[in-house]
C-alpha cells in the first residue's frame, strides 16, 4: 500500500480483522559472506513508511504487521531483499553484496572506473547532495559540498555566475578556471559573450552528478587545460522499463538587500559640510535620500520545470522544458531564460551498440541594469532630491551650472544612470553531442567510444541612452548594437580494452584515442557618433579562432583486487603557440593499496574500506588569453578612435606587443591520499595532501622602452608553489526506525607563493596589482618572489593611546626618518589559509531538513569603500561646485586626507555563512507524489569584517552588487 487514501480505506474496512492479525516480527540480518551482523539495514513495510532499522549487533522488531506485507531489507552496499510475512515470529536475513553498488563507477575522463579503484583524488557529488531553491548557476549546486574546491558568487545580479578555484588555482595572469565538460564536451575556458554566465545554459534542474578531477593523475588526460582541475558534468537522462512519467517543479523566490554600505545619512552630511572650513552650504539641498534605497528594490523570481520521460527495454527519453525569470535587488535588472534540454539513448545488436544524443538548447535574455548606480548611490549627496520640475534631464536631479546643464565630473544621479539606460541582449545557445560506444564483438572486453559535439551560441544586443541622460555628452542619442557569435566543436574517439587476466589475477583497462576542439568567435559593433556623416560608425568585425589537437592513452591495472596501478599521457598541440613551443607531452601515475582486502583486515568489524593513494602528474595552461601572442599583430581603432591630418580623420592601425617564443604554462603535481570507511561505512571519509610546483609561469609584466611594441608584455617569466591538505568526513550519525541524520564535512587548508617572477636577478622586483578607487592608476596589492599572489603592499599604519590611527603617520620602515614609498611593505593577503563546508541532512518520516554553512579563515579584505570616501576632503576638494557623499568610517577616523595605502582598510575578512536551509515534506500518492518545500538561501553570516560582505573574490571590496536573502517556495508533483 503507497498511499494514504488506499491506508485509510483499510483502516476503515478492515480494522477489527487487522486487529487480531497484527504480530510482531524479530530477526537478525547478516552479510552473507561473512556471517557479520549489519548493523543499519532499513527494515520497511512496502508501501508505508512503517520500519525500523537494525541495532548494533544487526536484531530488529518490527510490530503491526498483517500477514500478506511485503517486509524490505536494504542497506547501502548490499542488494535489497523482499519477504512476503506469513505469520512467522522469527526471521534471519543474510545479505549479499550489491555488484552494482560496490562496482560504482565515477567518470574519470575519456571513460570511467569503479570508485573503489580511483587512484586519484576524485570526487562524484550526486543530486541527492546538492545545494537546493532558487539556482539559477549550476556551480551554486556544490558550494561547501568538496574539499578542496571553492565557489565564490561573483555578485548578487540574477543569472550570475559564481567563481570556482580547485586547489587555489595555479596562474597570475593565465585563466585560473577548471575546465568544465558536460556530456562529454569540454566548454570555451575563455566564455561566452553576451552572457551573465556561460553555465546558465545547463539546467541545473536537470544535472544528475558533478565529478571533480583534483590532482593530476587525475587531471593529465585532459593536458593543456587541466591546470587547475576539471570538472566532468552529467545531465539526466531516462531509465529503462520505466512507465511514462511527468514531473513539475516550481521555485518561487523572493529577495532583499541585508546590508547597505554605511554612508552618511542627510543629518550627517549637513553637519559635516557645515562644520568644514571653505565649504559652501548654499550647495545643499533640502531632501534627506536613502540613495541606496532608492536603487535596490525587493527581486521576484520563478524558476518552473516540466520533464517527460520514459523508458523501454532498448531505449529511453528524457525531455524537459525550463522557464526561469528573476528580477534583481538593483532595480531594472532582469534575468530571462527558456531552455529545452533532450536525451535519447538507443541499444543495438542485444546492446554492443548504445547510442546517445543529447541537447540543451536555451533562449537568454538579459536586461543589464547600470551598476554605476551602485556606487553612484554610496557617493551622492543626501540632501539632494531624486526629481528635480526644473530638470532637463527627464525631470531627473542633476548637479548642473547656472544653465541647468550637468556638471560633466560630478556624481550622476543614481536613479537617473539605471532609468535612462536600456541594455538588453539575447542569447540563443545549443550544446549538443552525439555519441557512439560499441562493444566489438571479435575481442571480448573491447569497445569503440566515438564523440562529436557542439557548443554554438549566437548573441545580439543594444544599449541605448537618450539625449536627455547627463551622461550622453553629444547631441543625438548614446546607442550601440552589438551581435556575434562562438562556436565550440568537438570529434573524439577512443578505444577502450578491459580483459581479466587469470594467471595474474589482474584487471586490465587500457584506453588510447585521439580528439580534435576548435573555437571560433566573430563580434562586431555599431554605435553613434555626431561627428561623422550618418551618424554611425561600424568597427570592423573581430575574428578570432584557436584549436587544439590532442592523442592520449590510459593503462590501468586491478592486480588481486589488492594493488592499483594506472598512468596517462597526452600530447597536445595548440596553435595559441608557434610551431617551435607548439606540441607539448602531459605524463601522469598514480599507484593505489586497497588494505581492507588484505588478510589482516578482510575481517575486520570496524574497518570496511581502507585504501592508500598516490600520484604523480604534468598538466598544462593554455588559457593565456590572445590567441595570437607569439605572433605580430596590428589592430584596428575603435569607439571612433581617429588620427586627424589636415582637414581629415583616419582611422589608425595599432601594432600588438608579442613574444615568439611564448610557450605552455606546465604545472607539475604530487599527491597522496586515504580513503576509509568504518563500521559498514557509517562513517567514511578521504584526507588529500598535495605539492604543486607551476613552470613557465604566464604574466604580464612591465618590459624596457622600446624593448617591445607595449611596455608591458605577456610572457614566460616565473614559478609558483602551492601545497594544501583535504579532509572530507561522511558520518551516518542515526539511522533509527523513521529518522535518519547524514552529516558531511569538509576542510580545506592552502598555501601559493611566487617562488619566481623576474626576467632578471633583481630580489625586489615585484608587479603592482589590485587596482582601487581613488586617485589614479592606485594599487593595493604586489606580486612578489615569496609571497603570495593577493598579498595586501601597504605602510604600517600607527596607532595613539585610544588606539585610533594617527592620520599620515606611519612606521618608518627602513629608518631614513621619512615615509616614502620604500616603506611599503607587504602585509596579509586576500585568500584564506582553510575554509570549510558543513552540511546535515535529516530525515524524520516524510519530512526532510537540510542545511548548509560554509566557512572561510585566514583570508584579509582592503576595504576600499571605507578609504576611497573616509575623509573629509573626499567629498569637499571637487573638481566642479558639488559634495559628495562620505564612508560613515570618516567619523570614526577623522581623516582630512586619504590614507589609501594605510593598512587600518586591510581588515579581516573571516566568515561563517548559513548558506541553505531547505525544509520540505513529501505526500506519497498512488499515482501522484507531491513535495512541498521552503527553502532560505544567505541566511546569515557571522563576520567581524566592517564592509559590505567578507567573502569578494580578489579581496578589494567596492562598487560591490549586494548578495541578497532569498525565500524560497518549492512545488514538486510528479505522476
Amino acid at each position: 500500500m503507497r498511499t494514504l487514501f488506499k491506508s485509510t480505506l483499510l483502516l476503515l474496512f478492515m480494522l477489527p480483522m487487522s486487529f487480531f492479525a497484527q504480530s510482531t516480527l524479530t530477526g537478525t540480518v547478516i552479510e552473507e559472506e561473512t556471517g557479520m551482523p549489519i548493523p543499519g539495514v532499513n527494515v520497511l513495510i512496502d508501501g508505508t513508511s512503517r520500519g525500523t532499522t537494525t541495532d548494533f549487533d544487526g536484531n530488529f522488531t518490527l510490530s503491526d504487521l498483517e500477514e500478506g506485507n511485503e517486509i524490505v531489507f536494504s542497506y547501502l552496499g548490499f542488494a535489497p531483499q523482499q519477504v512476503t510475512y506469513t505469520g512467522q515470529q522469527t526471521l534471519d536475513i543474510s545479505l549479499s553484496p550489491d555488484t552494482a553498488q560496490l562496482e560504482e563507477v565515477v567518470l574519470i575522463g575519456y571513460g570511467s572506473q569503479r570508485r573503489q579503484d580511483a587512484t586519484g583524488a576524485v570526487e562524484q557529488i550526486s543530486s541527492e547532495q546538492f545545494n537546493r531553491g532558487a539556482i539559477v548557476s549550476p556551480e551554486q549546486l556544490i558550494a561547501g559540498k568538496s574539499a578542496g574546491v571553492r565557489i565564490t558568487p561573483s555578485s548578487g545580479e540574477p543569472g550570475g555566475g559564481g567563481e570556482i578555484r580547485i586547489r587555489g588555482g595555479s596562474s597570475l595572469s593565465a585563466n585560473n578556471s577548471p575546465l568544465i565538460v558536460v556530456d562529454g564536451i569540454p566548454l570555451d575556458q575563455g566564455g561566452v559573450q553576451g552572457v551573465r554566465n556561460q553555465l546558465n545554459a545547463i539546467n541545473p534542474n536537470e544535472i544528475k552528478d558533478f565529478v571533480v578531477l583534483k590532482d593530476a593523475s587525475a587531471t593529465a588526460i585532459y593536458g593543456s587545460r587541466a591546470s587547475n582541475g576539471v570538472i566532468l558534468i552529467t545531465t539526466k537522462t531516462g531509465t529503462k522499463s520505466t512507465p511514462l512519467s511527468f514531473e513539475y517543479d516550481l521555485q518561487a523566490s523572493i529577495s532583499q538587500v541585508t546590508d547597505r554600505v554605511d554612508v552618511l545619512n542627510a543629518e550627517q552630511f549637513r553637519d559635516l559640510i557645515e562644520s568644514e572650513p571653505g565649504t559652501d552650504p548654499a550647495l545643499l539641498g533640502d531632501a534627506s535620500t536613502d540613495w541606496q534605497d532608492e536603487i535596490y528594490q525587493t527581486s521576484v523570481g520563478a524558476i518552473h520545470n516540466l520533464t517527460v520521460s520514459q523508458g523501454f527495454e532498448n531505449f529511453t527519453y528524457r525531455v524537459n522544458y525550463n522557464n526561469t525569470s528573476q528580477t534583481g535587488v538593483l532595480r531594472t535588472d532582469t534575468y530571462e531564460r527558456n531552455a529545452l534540454n533532450l536525451a535519447l539513448n538507443q541499444d543495438l545488436f542485444d546492446g554492443d551498440l548504445k547510442l546517445s544524443l543529447t541537447a540543451k538548447g536555451s533562449i537568454d535574455r538579459n536586461k543589464f541594469a547600470n551598476q554605476d548606480a551602485i556606487g553612484a548611490a554610496v557617493n551622492f549627496d543626501p540632501t539632494q532630491p531624486v526629481y528635480d520640475e526644473n530638470s532637463r534631464y527627464d525631470g531627473f536631479y542633476e548637479w548642473s551650472d547656472a544653465n541647468g546643464v550637468a556638471l560633466q565630473q560630478a556624481t550622476r544621479n543614481p536613479v537617473a544612470l539605471l532609468m535612462q539606460r536600456d541594455n538588453g541582449g539575447r542569447t540563443q545557445r545549443i550544446i549538443s553531442n552525439f555519441n557512439v560506444d560499441y562493444r566489438i564483438p571479435l575481442i571480448e572486453g573491447l569497445r569503440f567510444n566515438m564523440n562529436a559535439g557542439i557548443d554554438y551560441a549566437d548573441n545580439e544586443g543594444r544599449n541605448f541612452s537618450p539625449i536627455s541622460s547627463a551622461t550622453v555628452l553629444q547631441s543625438i542619442p548614446a546607442e550601440e548594437n552589438y551581435w556575434g557569435y562562438n562556436r565550440n566543436t568537438l570529434l573524439d574517439f577512443f578505444f577502450n580494452y578491459k580483459p581479466y587476466i587469470e594467471s595474474l589475477s589482474t584487471a586490465v583497462d587500457l584506453t588510447v584515442g585521439h580528439s580534435y576542439q576548435e573555437f571560433y568567435t566573430t563580434d562586431q559593433q555599431e554605435f553613434t557618433d555626431q561627428n561623422v556623416e550618418g551618424f554611425w560608425i561600424l568597427n570592423n568585425r573581430n575574428i578570432d579562432r584557436n584549436a587544439l589537437e590532442s592523442y592520449f592513452a590510459r593503462a590501468s591495472f586491478d592486480i588481486d583486487d589488492r594493488f592499483l596501478l594506472s598512468g596517462s599521457i597526452r600530447r597536445d598541440g595548440s596553435s595559441r603557440f608557434s610551431e617551435d613551443n607548439r606540441w607539448s607531452i602531459f605524463p601522469a601515475v598514480a599507484v593505489g593499496w586497497k588494505l581492507n582486502n588484505e588478510n589482516f583486515l578482510r575481517d575486520s568489524e570496524v574497518i570496511s574500506e581502507l585504501k592508500l593513494r598516490a600520484g604523480y602528474g604534468v598538466t598544462g595552461n593554455q588559457e593565456i588569453g590572445s590567441n595570437y601572442g607569439y605572433i605580430g599583430l596590428y589592430s584596428p581603432s575603435i569607439q571612433g578612435a581617429r588620427y586627424q591630418i589636415g582637414n581629415n580623420f583616419y582611422r589608425t592601425l595599432r601594432p600588438e606587443e608579442y613574444d615568439r617564443n611564448l610557450r605552455w604554462e606546465e604545472l607539475e603535481s604530487y599527491n597522496a591520499g586515504l580513503d576509509f570507511g568504518l563500521f559498514n561505512n557509517l562513517v567514511s571519509g578521504t584526507v588529500d595532501a598535495y605539492y604543486r610546483t607551476t613552470d613557465g609561469l604566464l604574466a604580464t609584466v612591465p618590459v624596457p622602452a622600446g624593448a617591445n611594441l607595449s611596455d608591458q608584455l605577456l610572457t614566460n617569466v616565473g614559478e609558483t608553489m602551492s601545497r594544501g591538505l583535504e579532509v572530507s568526513l561522511n558520518g551516518n550519525i542515526f539511522n533509527r526506525e523513521n529518522f535518519s541524520w547524514n552529516m558531511n564535512y569538509n576542510i580545506s587548508f592552502q598555501e601559493l607563493e611566487i617562488t619566481n617572477l623576474s626576467l632578471g636577478e633583481n630580489p625586489n622586483f615585484f608587479i603592482p596589482q589590485g587596482g582601487i578607487s581613488g586617485g589614479v592608476g592606485n594599487t593595493i596589492q604586489l606580486w612578489r618572489k615569496g609571497l603570495d599572489p593577493t598579498t595586501f603592499f601597504v605602510f604600517r599604519q600607527v596607532y595613539d593611546s585610544n588606539n585610533e590611527p594617527i592620520e599620515g603617520a606611519y612606521v618608518d620602515v627602513n629608518g631614513d626618518n621619512t615615509i616614502t614609498e620604500e616603506d611599503r611593505v607587504p602585509y596579509k593577503k586576500a585568500s584564506p589559509d582553510f575554509f570549510m563546508g558543513f552540511t546535515n541532512t535529516l530525515n524524520y518520516k516524510n519530512l526532510d531538513l537540510s542545511f548548509t554553512f560554509r566557512g572561510s579563515f585566514g583570508g584579509y579584505m582592503y576595504n576600499n569603500t571605507q578609504s576611497s570616501t573616509g575623509f573629509r576632503s573626499a567629498g569637499t576638494v571637487t573638481p566642479q561646485p558639488y559634495y559628495s557623499n562620505f564612508s560613515s568610517n570618516v567619523l570614526e577616523t577623522d581623516f582630512q586626507n586619504n590614507q589609501f595605502f594605510s593598512d587600518y582598510y586591510v581588515q579581516s575578512a573571516d566568515f561563517v555563512r548559513l548558506d541553505n536551509v531547505n525544509i520540505g515534506y513529501l505526500f506519497p500518492g498512488e499515482k501522484v507524489d507531491f513535495r512541498t518545500s521552503l527553502t532560505a538561501q544567505n541566511l546569515f553570516t557571522i563576520t567581524d569584517y566592517e564592509g559590505l560582505d567578507p567573502e569578494i573574490s580578489g579581496g578589494i571590496d567596492n562598487n560591490f552588487y549586494p548578495r541578497p536573502r532569498t525565500f524560497v517556495l518549492g512545488l514538486n508533483i510528479i505522476f
